[in-house]
């Protein structure tokens, strides 16, 4: 079930890229959710989709505890 949720998580941040402040909610929202390990794991999947899209550099602060 925590895999599904971590996937869900993935979706969403992906469909509300187009916005960063949705973007860094929805990122802040998921440090909260998520375990650990899971946290890591999103934290390189964010790091490279903000190489594709630079605009969301701005939510990366979220990633830091």
């Amino acid at each position: 079930m925590a895999r599904a949720i971590f996937e869900y998580t993935k979706t969403v941040l992906d469909k509300v890229s187009f916005d960063a402040t949705l973007f860094c909610k929805e990122v802040n929202k998921a440090m909260d959710r998520l375990l650990p390990h899971e946290i890591e794991e999103l934290k390189i999947w964010i790091i490279t989709l903000t190489r594709q899209n630079p605009e969301l550099n701005s939510c990366l602060i979220y990633l830091n505890p």
